[in-house]
């Protein structure tokens, strides 16, 4: 596929056009452009354990539905005769300069959404992601190990996403090792500490981790190996609650599933032992300082009051999340909170970034979110669905389709650069009724 999105302005009427000159010859988008048809045709090609992880939330998905609903409470607000005849995405992040204020989201377990394997994961979304100049944030719960990733990628520009591991060591050497692979920034997720309420999963009493899916960053890293060896030479372990034990089809699967994947039953069990930490308080993060030169954002913030101590704690930029509404039920969404965290960081740390994260399905989300103030957005779902339908070409068809449609709504609200955007470009309805379009820029 053409790369039409990082050498060209207006890169709505590029893809658009593109489309429909294709549509001549009798082809269809490589990948649904509708966002609803996107999700059911890739739905209908995962299996259900995949499905499950990947498009489910925690609890009854209020606040799945939640970052959704957000976006309908602020439309854009067309603009006429103003000159839009050369716009550009382009946006400059941590010195960088990228072609989008877009980059891709860390998904774990990534393999559940493709078939073949591991090999058939992140390979595939780092070509795309090299094609595009797009930041690809590396999960540590990948099905690859983030070297390999980091030489798929080449030259274009990458992050690496931290869990941080009960076991300090870990947390040490996952930070050397990308810092080796050329990441230009550390994203620490801190609202996974402890796993959600994922109720598709819990039906299904599935969890790929269990099964050695996405580990591949611990059981290639020395130090996780260190601790597997320690955990083996010491006393036998015992897994409890499970009401039965007796060998069964489902237990020789699940150790196929490890071995498929170079992993062992022991190497799963420390997994679960060290995979996180609820001790964690903001004053950890001067450790974590300490250990890099590298940018640190930390993601998962929906108080002001957090995004305050963060920064005074030494984080460099913040992620408004979420987490996709994956982690608490019921909670309040990204977007809801978004405006109050960018107020909050701009007066503590002006040159801070702010991302945002959980909810965006289109280009009219991503121009809604930076018009709240986020500096760039991080798309999630939508992309993982295009590498199930058709790999590499489907990751690139689903950016390139939010990346035309961020453009041709620049365009219609009168917008040439990512810049210009702003609360003005909106008006607010909410339970209360209409609100008048905000004032001022960005």
């Amino acid at each position: 596929m053409t790369d039409l999105t990082s050498t060209v302005t207006n890169v709505g009427r590029a893809v658009q056009s593109a489309v429909y000159r294709a549509g001549v010859y009798g082809h269809r988008p490589v990948v649904p452009v509708t966002p609803a048809r996107l999700e059911e045709a890739a739905r209908r090609r995962m299996s259900t354990q995949g499905w499950a992880y990947v498009a489910g939330g925690a609890g009854t998905e209020r606040t799945l539905a939640a970052n959704a609903e957000a976006f309908a409470r602020h439309r854009v607000v067309p603009r006429q005769m103003v000159d839009v005849g050369r716009r550009s995405l382009t946006t400059t992040l941590l010195g960088r300069e990228l072609p989008a204020p877009l980059l891709l989201a860390p998904v774990g377990a990534l393999e559940l959404a493709v078939r073949g394997g591991p090999g058939r994961a992140e390979p595939p979304v780092a070509a795309a992601a090299r094609d595009l100049g797009v930041p690809m944030i590396i999960s540590s719960q990948a099905s690859t190990p983030m070297e390999e990733t980091a030489r798929d990628l080449g030259h274009s520009p990458r992050w690496f996403q931290l869990y941080w591991s009960s076991d300090d060591s870990v947390v040490a050497s996952f930070v050397e090792r990308a810092e080796a692979a050329g990441a230009e920034a550390i994203v620490v997720t801190l609202d996974t500490h402890v796993l959600g309420w994922r109720t598709r999963d819990l039906d299904l009493g599935y969890l790929p981790f269990a099964r050695g899916v996405g580990i591949a960053q611990y059981t290639s890293d020395p130090a996780f190996r260190r601790l597997v060896e320690a955990r083996a030479a010491g006393p036998a372990s015992t897994v409890d609650d499970v009401p039965d034990q007796r060998p069964t089809l489902a237990a020789v699967r699940s150790l196929l599933s490890m071995r498929r994947r170079g992993a062992t039953r022991g190497d799963v069990e420390t997994f679960l032992d060290v995979f996180s930490r609820s001790t964690l308080t903001w004053d950890d993060l001067a450790w974590l300082r300490g250990r890099t030169d590298l940018p640190i954002l930390v993601k998962g913030v929906q108080h002001p009051d957090d995004a305050r101590r963060a920064l005074d704690a030494g984080a460099d930029g913040l992620v408004v999340s979420n987490h996709g509404g994956r982690q608490i039920d019921n909670a309040v969404a990204s977007l809801d909170v978004l405006p109050d965290v960018v107020a909050a960081a701009r007066a503590a740390a002006p040159q801070a970034p702010v991302l945002f994260d959980s909810g965006v399905r289109t280009g009219a989300d991503a121009f809604v979110a930076l018009a709240l103030g986020a500096d760039a957005v991080l798309l999630g779902r939508p992309w993982v669905y295009g590498l199930a339908l058709a790999g590499a070409d489907g990751v690139r068809a689903v950016v390139q389709h939010v990346m035309a449609e961020l453009d041709i709504t620049m365009a219609l609200a009168g917008v040439a650069t990512v810049s210009e955007i702003g609360p003005q470009h909106l008006a607010s309805h909410g339970p209360c009724g209409d609100r008048s379009t905000a004032q001022g820029g960005r």
